[in-house]
């Protein structure tokens, strides 16, 4: 390992920033300088990306749903966090039968939200403070009202090319076309009214129908889409459902039970077929038009790392979700064989990994890995790791997920669907409203801080204490722990773009090496006697500090806590 004369000293939380009474951030001082990227490579190899949840970020209007003015109000808190990005989940027109991933207008801001000026000072003011904004763009299907779906639904036959309508079988074509079932439960079919016989395809919500790609309009509709936002300035979109937009030649049953997943194993007549590499090399020759440093990022799953990584050839998207992170448990053996093949499948393309461990489709990390130490642990783990980060708004608090909504005000339709007698898929059984609560920025008020009246959904007894107000300065908080984690992964270049190297440790501890640091997880229920491998910079538990792991151990050795990660500079 290299030694350096003088190593990173440990970081304290900096002063707490002045806010109102809101407790929003009043000026938060600037943050470290990102350091900069290896010559010829982008800056979104090593970033650190945060999704906001538009409905639940913020609420600008008072009408309990988050909306574009609420992010701008909370801009200056992303750029005190320290991170490089924002992705924003969509607010385009849309009747909101899936949060806005069914789009009736992709150019027009959905009133709810706010109007299209409020998306170009927001993207303004983003740069302003040294944020990039990405965008999500829903290209596998539609809204039911959008245009083009209502006109085929009237009988518009060019409009009907568009999607897959198919006549159904059995006598009188009263079954559907084929087997597929919807990635939210049910039949992934639904018949046209007033058209006995015939069916349309929707792998996700009957009011999501799917659009067919091998149709020249609709590559060219969404290339018009593109230009348009790059057109305002936005610096890239993360692509939904990217592997689904093509499906198999003749559309075959799969002739199996189970159910289908967005995330999984399972080899899919609608997901992963070679067609869609087309699509994204095309759109990566669009965003080239634009300059070197606009961006794509697949919303993909492929059965294997191997096939992820197709994904992110030179040519194509320059980022692709690392799910197979995100669903690894807390064992050291599984976490090692997923960033072991997951660096590998990505460096034989040359591309940089992402890592992530929640997102507004999937139980939150901490609980899903069981304890809050355990998800602040992860996320060390995580931020050590080379490649690029991306965070999901409210982990920063240690959020936990909601468990205990009232069906009377839940809004996932993969819910609904269950409701009525449906099979929800693996890891959306009715919870994905337990992610997607209202962000805690105050301690007390009637939504706590995220607008002046009640949110959308219910936050439950207790969220005042895990807000940002009631984090901020606290140097045992989550909220701190995140800010000097990722002002550290700015100020050591070891942590960018650079190699990693496991090193040798005890049975339940990951070791792995970079350039200046090491970094060491301790998985096991206890702690565990090793040699000290240098300077402790961080621990994920804070109250822990050197004294206190050399206590009681041999000379030159430590106790590592238990359920823990630290940073040592080398």
């Amino acid at each position: 390992m290299t030694q350096h004369a003088t190593p990173p000293q440990p970081l304290t939380p900096r002063p707490t920033p002045a806010q109102d009474s809101t407790g929003h951030t009043a000026d938060p001082g600037p943050a470290p300088a990102r350091r900069a990227s290896s010559p010829g490579l982008g800056w979104w190899r090593d970033a650190v990306i945060y999704q906001v949840y538009v409905r639940s970020f913020a609420d600008g209007d008072g009408d309990g749903v988050g909306d574009l003015p609420g992010v701008r109000q909370r801009l200056p808190y992303l750029a005190d966090l320290g991170v490089d990005a924002v992705w924003l989940t969509p607010f385009y027109a849309s009747p909101q039968a899936d949060g806005g991933y069914d789009v009736s207008d992709y150019r027009a801001v959905d009133p709810r939200f706010g109007h299209l000026d409020d998306a170009r000072a927001l993207v303004a003011e983003a740069h302003g403070l040294g944020l990039r904004v990405i965008l999500d763009i829903v290209p596998n299907h539609t809204s039911d009202q959008h245009p083009w779906f209502r006109r085929a639904l009237a009988g518009d036959a060019a409009a009907r090319e568009r999607y897959h309508f198919r006549p159904g079988r059995g006598e009188g074509g009263t079954l559907p076309p084929n087997d597929w079932e919807s990635v939210f439960g049910g039949p992934a079919w639904s018949p046209v009214p007033g058209e006995p016989g015939l069916w349309y395809l929707h792998l996700f919500a009957p009011e999501q129908p799917d659009l067919d790609w091998r149709h020249p309009k609709v590559h060219e509709e969404f290339d018009s889409v593109l230009r348009f936002w790059l057109d305002l300035g936005v610096d890239g979109f993360r692509i939904d459902v990217a592997h689904g937009m093509v499906k198999a030649e003749g559309l075959p049953d799969i002739g199996a039970g189970e159910q289908a997943r967005m995330i999984g194993s399972q080899e899919l007549p609608f997901f992963d077929q070679d067609g869609v590499h087309d699509i994204h090399r095309a759109w990566r020759r669009l965003l080239a038009s634009y300059g070197p440093d606009r961006i794509t990022v697949a919303e993909a799953w492929a059965p294997t790392p191997e096939r992820l990584a197709l994904y992110v050839r030179p040519d194509e998207c320059h980022q692709a979700f690392n799910f197979h992170f995100l669903r690894a448990g807390w064992d050291t053996g599984q976490l090692r064989t997923v960033i072991e093949e997951s660096m590998a499948a990505a460096t034989t393309v040359g591309a940089p990994t992402t890592w992530v461990l929640s997102n507004h489709d999937v139980v939150r990390h901490r609980t899903r890995l069981g304890s809050l130490a355990r998800a602040r642990a992860a996320t060390l783990l995580m931020l050590a790791l080379p490649g690029s980060v991306y965070l999901y708004q409210g982990e920063e608090l240690g959020l936990p997920e909601v468990t205990e909504l009232p069906d009377d005000v839940r809004q996932d339709p993969a819910f609904f669907r269950t409701a009525q007698g449906g099979r929800a898929a693996e890891g959306q059984q009715g919870l994905r409203d337990g992610c997607r609560v209202p962000m805690p920025w105050t301690s007390d008020g009637p939504s706590l801080g995220f607008g002046p009246a009640a949110g959308w959904l219910p936050q439950p007894a207790g969220w005042g204490e895990l807000s940002v107000q009631a984090q901020t300065g606290d140097p045992l908080s989550t909220l701190e722990l995140y800010r000097t984690a990722l002002r550290l992964r700015r100020l050591l270049p070891g942590l960018g773009d650079s190699a990693m190297e496991w090193l040798t440790a005890p049975e339940g501890v990951l070791a792995l090496s970079r350039p200046g640091l090491v970094c060491v997880l301790n998985t096991r229920p206890a702690p565990v006697e090793m040699a000290a491998p240098g300077e402790l910079l961080l621990c994920s538990a804070p109250e822990e500090s050197r004294d206190s792991m050399e206590a009681g151990a041999a000379p030159g050795r430590l106790r590592l806590p238990a359920q823990t990660c630290t940073w040592w500079a080398a």
